[in-house]
């Protein structure tokens, strides 16, 4: 779209399912691209509304609801305040934070239905639909798990296979199941109403083919959609919990999620104007966290319906069908609605080396994260966004966590602001020093300082905020070196002039910081401006070398960042294998027992407690230890295969359980007398079988 001629900014980012928090793949994904995007508009004086809201329909939430033993409507309260505050404690800077379960959200999903209805849009199809006998209810997509038949993943969900990613209809699943009741479910007759999106192809293909600069992900996934041919999909669905569609034939049915979940971006909006033309504070303002600062009076209708207005959805690649193929055709069907401009759909965040899981506990939650790293939010603001999964699926770790605060943030960034800070106060006391005489090797750098806003500003229009962020950083490091190559610590010994033109520009370089920093970091970019004790600039101001005029006073100096310890992310660390191992031990399959033995074959068996007095590894193998037994009755050579988990000299002194009866067989040459017993768990793990009090060697178990 032509920049010339947009007037306003509509961007929205991905409603999440209110069944549980918000994780750092959510984040990556898609609420910080759409955070700093915005507030970078914002800074460009851009007239911007940036919406969202809870999911609060869908099977995740009923599924969720039955799992915790509560209603549906417990769980949507429950997870929209946690979402929420945890949103606004984040940073992210939502015009409005809705809700599907609204009144407003109610009336324009059930309108726009109605008005697609009225114009003969929908078919009325009677289909075979999967139904659970046992349960006595048709099953919605997410109730139904199975093998998916393009990458054999054994628990793909009748919508989506999560391990490929591809989107499925629950009839592709190769042995399907009912999560409800666990059993086959059989094929029933019911009626739903679809969008022929093969009637829209031709109009669809047209809008995806006029935006060739979208990303190759988001381009290439549509390209195979429309190319695969368009079929039918039912935008009903026979649940209780939903949007009920407004039919007087259409007992027991709801409105597809994903019809009306795009549409909360309207009520949203619509809800954001109708709260401004009230014009008295109301209760919701806290419940849908509209910003304040934001709320101006006017027609929503002018940022979904003009054609000067610029429509961006943030959205992770799961959602590019939705975004891209079927809301798109429902707008071209209603009619009146601009299509979007721009959907910068990322990749996936991985964790640890491993998919992230909300079902396994494996994800580093939002609400957890700000209880436990208090005032860091723009630690992981920063590096999340220095690895977000822009082109390709990457990978969070806690060591990356930590070394990126370590050696960029602090090392970097807060070492730069510090230093001109303090050695303005040692030299000058606090006040911006006048600057003299400008070297070549000065205009230099105020060169490359001015260079720096149009190059960041191409990088964010075009969605590379990886890049962007990366130039932000070099700026700090441009003051880093100019700092260091000029070394006023040294010149104000002969030269006090020079010292305090190095530190004005330095100063300039610290100023222009605060503005470039603040869409990507705000927390530090608002701390920076109280040091500076300046505030009020835009993007415009960035790069220019008469930001703090002379004499201007600074407050005193404070640090923008510490540094995190080893102790720190080892604990989180070892929270992420605890949640491994509970997982493990909760999928556990236990080995059945074995066929029955009387008594007499038991009685036969001798195990008597034994003490190891020497141990050593195996040559040549990996697993093997030779182990030398007191038993009480002798000392006798045991060959077992523990090495994996025992080092030799950490077991001298243990006591062990013995089989002493079982005849000698040889292993690599040695002659092994006996086995000693271990227990071993769901991940192969081996502990000794022993006497919790020292026992006598020889002491027999019975």
């Amino acid at each position: 779209m032509d920049s010339s001629k947009i007037k306003r900014y509509t961007v929205t980012a991905a409603l999440p399912y209110t069944n549980g928090p918000v994780h750092i793949g959510h984040l990556a994904g898609v609420y910080l691209p759409a955070d700093t995007y915005v507030r970078y508009l914002r800074s460009n004086k851009r007239d911007v509304k940036f919406v969202c809201g809870s999911d609060e329909n869908g099977v995740p939430i009923t599924l969720k609801a039955k799992k915790e033993g509560v209603s549906p409507q417990v769980v949507v309260d429950k997870y929209h305040r946690i979402i929420g505050d945890s949103f606004k404690e984040f940073g992210v800077s939502f015009d409005i934070y809705h809700r599907t379960s609204s009144l407003m959200h109610h009336q324009t999903a059930s309108d726009f239905f109605k008005t697609l209805y009225e114009k003969g849009v929908f078919t009325e199809e009677i289909t075979e639909q999967y139904y659970d006998e046992k349960a006595q209810a048709f099953l919605a997509d997410r109730y139904i798990t199975g093998t998916c038949p393009r990458c054999g993943n054994e628990n793909a969900y009748g919508d989506q296979c999560e391990n490929c990613g591809s989107t499925l209809n629950a009839t592709d699943l190769i042995n399907p199941k009912s999560t409800l009741s666990g059993e086959p479910p059989v094929r029933k007759e019911t009626k739903n109403w679809f969008l022929p999106l093969d009637k829209y192809e031709d109009q669809l293909r047209k809008y995806i083919e006029s935006h060739k600069e979208w990303k190759p992900n988001v381009y290439g996934q549509c390209q195979s959609w429309l190319n695969s041919g368009l079929q039918p999909r039912a935008m009903t669905r026979d649940l209780d919990w939903g949007i009920k569609v407004p039919l007087k034939d259409a007992e027991g049915k709801v409105l597809y999620v994903w019809f009306d979940a795009p549409i909360g971006y309207i009520s949203a909006t619509k809800e954001l104007f109708e709260y401004a033309r009230l014009d008295v504070w109301n209760p919701m303002a806290e419940e849908y966290y509209i910003n304040q600062n934001e709320v101006e009076k006017g027609s929503w209708e002018e940022y979904w319906k003009d054609e000067e207005t610029k429509l961006v959805h943030f959205i992770g690649k799961d959602n590019i069908v939705f975004h891209c193929i079927i809301f798109p055709a429902m707008l071209m069907a209603h009619g009146g609605y601009i299509l979007a401009d721009n959907v910068p759909a990322n990749e996936f965040l991985n964790l640890e080396g491993q998919k992230i899981s909300t079902s396994k506990n494996w994800a580093v939650w939002l609400n957890e994260y700000l209880e436990e790293f208090k005032g860091k939010q723009d630690v992981l603001r920063y590096v999340l966004t220095a690895t977000a999964p822009e082109t390709k699926d990457n990978d969070f770790t806690w060591k990356d966590f930590q070394a990126r605060n370590n050696n960029e943030l602090v090392a970097v960034f807060g070492n730069f602001i510090n230093r001109v800070v303090v050695l303005t106060h040692k030299y000058f006391d606090g006040k911006v020093p006048m600057c003299m005489h400008i070297t070549p090797e000065d205009q230099q750098v105020l060169d490359e300082l001015a260079a720096f806003p149009a190059k960041i500003s191409a990088s964010i229009e075009n969605y590379r905020f990886r890049e962007a962020l990366s130039e932000v950083m070099n700026v700090a490091r441009l003051g880093n070196k100019y700092l260091a190559d000029t070394e006023p610590w040294k010149v104000i010994k002969t030269d006090e002039d020079r010292v305090r033109t190095i530190l004005n520009i330095s100063l300039q370089i610290a100023a222009t910081l605060e503005i470039l920093i603040e869409p990507f970091l705000p927390f530090t970019a608002d701390k920076l401006m109280k040091m500076l004790n300046y505030g009020g600039h835009m993007w415009e101001d960035a790069g220019k070398a008469n930001l703090l005029h002379r004499g201007h006073q600074l407050n005193d100096p404070v640090l923008l960042f510490e540094k995190i310890e080893d102790e720190e992310v080892q604990a989180q660390i070892d929270k992420l294998n605890k949640s491994k191992v509970d997982n493990i031990a909760a999928t556990a399959v236990v080995a059945p027992a074995k066929e029955n033995i009387d008594f007499d074959q038991f009685s036969a068996v001798d195990i008597r407690v034994a003490t190891i007095i020497a141990a050593e590894k195996v040559e040549k193998t990996k697993k093997l230890l030779k182990l030398t037994l007191d038993t009480g009755i002798d000392q006798r050579t045991v060959v077992s295969g523990i090495a994996e988990y025992y080092k030799p000299e950490d077991i001298i002194g243990q006591q062990v359980s013995l089989v002493v009866n079982l005849a000698p067989r040889e292993i690599k040459g040695i002659v092994s007398q006996g086995m000693i017993l271990m227990s071993e768990d769901a991940e192969g793990r081996l502990a000794f079988v022993a006497p919790v009090d020292k026992h006598n060697n020889g002491s027999v178990v019975r």
